[in-house]
């Protein structure tokens, strides 16, 4: 079985490979995690099990196991396995691909082209592979930690099917590292207290969760009373000093993390909210990015409900710009807590997107001329600003009954606020200004049928 890599086609590693390569399984009986897909029954696991294959995506965080199915496919079908690496690729090694599963096509056997991180192939590099997955000169194999609606083009996505990978559970991680104590690494000792923290550090990765594994075994250099070597909490101390969240800024983890913090504050969590503020900072997210996405929520989610809200993001964006951290972390945590506690509308956010859609709508109208300026004798004689009502001069400095939507557009309300905090009076006032409208047009009419 050959693979395709950074310099071709190339012969198999050399004997000594990470513990996370050489704990890799060979089938779906020991394959750990993801029952969705590949559990009994499931339509992955029965292709592969009846080595019938088909072209597929796995998406999924990294560590999950992508490779190996794809490995664990390939060999079921007794085909021919070639790897690419999207980030270390190009149409050389493409094109030596291909050429090499023609070849075993003509030999009567079928080729599984593995492709890593296909997200990172461009739409020319990605429809490389269409003719010949639509031939049946290869079953294409993607694997990808983005979306791929987002991330790989709709030709190659109608081609193959898309199945999700979850991160691994603390048990499944838990059993991943006893096989590895059993089978690779039988001199090493652990205590159960230990081996959970292990496996809770992984965060749902088990590549990382053997690779801590082998690491630790390596620091545990001085054997024990029986001669073995024993992994205690100095030892994991030592490989745990870094974080080991998961945060990929610009991929899906950071924009899944900032989408689970503004709904927490929308939802009036604010212990959620500071749960999600503390994992972005821990996983390496700029506050300042944070700061401007807080201004955001201010307006789209309170808003007029409670305008101080706005006020005091803004001051935690400045804070973080003069300070930096942590002074600046915790001003910016302060605000998401006021956030979530205050009152939500959503109603000055809905307004301007309607009035958005509305002047997209209706084209260049024209000002109408008494809302017009005239700063000049030409301009007021063409009738620029004639009639125009001065607010301040009006009872309750409002000019009830003037219109200032352009001519020939229906006034429309936009702005509709909610019964909740200060948008409860601003609604009351809004409603007597109407009802001072109706009063003024009730009026005109009956000047007009008089006259």
């Amino acid at each position: 079985m050959s693979d395709v890599g950074q310099g071709g086609l190339f012969a198999e590693a050399a004997q000594v490979a990470p513990l996370a390569a050489s704990m890799r399984p060979l089938s779906l009986a020991d394959f750990v995690g993801q029952q969705h897909i590949v559990g009994p029954g499931k339509p992955l696991a029965t292709a592969i099990e009846r080595g019938s294959l088909h072209s597929f995506i796995l998406w999924g965080p990294p560590g999950v196991g992508k490779t190996t199915l794809a490995r664990i496919a390939a060999q079921s079908a007794n085909a021919q396995f070639l790897q690419l690496s999207a980030v270390l690729s190009g149409v050389k090694e493409i094109r030596a691909a291909i050429d090499s599963a023609r070849q075993a096509r003509g030999q009567g056997r079928a080729t599984v082209l593995f492709v890593d991180e296909v997200h990172r192939f461009n739409k020319s590099q990605q429809d490389a592979f269409l003719p010949h997955v639509e031939d049946g000169t290869l079953v294409f194999i993607g694997a990808t930690t983005e979306n791929p609606s987002f991330e790989v083009n709709s030709a190659l996505l109608s081609r193959a099917r898309v199945y999700r990978l979850r991160s691994l559970e603390v048990n499944q991680i838990e059993s991943l590292l006893k096989r590895a104590l059993d089978t690779h690494l039988k001199d090493v000792d652990i205590g159960p207290e230990q081996l959970s923290r292990l496996a809770n550090s992984a965060d749902g990765d088990g590549r990382r969760a053997l690779a801590q594994l082998e690491l630790a075994a390596d620091l545990a250099l001085e054997p024990g009373d029986s001669g073995r070597r024993v992994i205690d909490d100095s030892v994991l101390d030592e490989i745990s000093r870094s974080s080991l969240r998961r945060f990929d800024k610009g991929g899906d983890a950071f924009y899944d993390q900032i989408s689970a913090l503004h709904k927490a504050v929308r939802g009036s969590d604010p212990d959620a909210s500071l749960y999600w503020m503390a994992r972005m900072l821990d996983g390496g997210c700029d506050p300042l990015y944070l700061a401007r996405r807080v201004v955001r929520m201010a307006s789209e989610d309170i808003g007029n409900a409670d305008p101080r809200g706005l006020e005091l993001a803004l001051n935690a964006w400045q804070v973080q710009e003069r300070l930096g951290s942590p002074e600046g972390e915790l001003a910016i945590a302060q605000a998401i807590v006021y956030l979530a506690c205050a009152a939500k509308s959503n109603a000055v956010y809905t307004a301007f997107k309607a009035a958005r859609r509305a002047a997209e709508e209706h084209g260049s109208l024209d000002v109408p001329l008494h809302l017009r300026n005239a700063p000049t004798t030409l301009m007021r004689e063409q009738g620029f600003g004639k009639a125009y009502r001065y607010a301040h001069d009006e009872p309750e400095a409002y000019a009830a009954g003037e219109r200032y939507f352009p001519d020939g557009m229906a006034p429309e309300q936009y702005y509709r606020p909610v019964a909740r905090g200060l948008e409860i009076r601003i609604a009351e006032k809004l409603m007597h200004l109407r009802e001072l409208d109706a009063q003024a047009q009730q009026h005109h009419e009956e000047t007009e049928n008089n006259g």
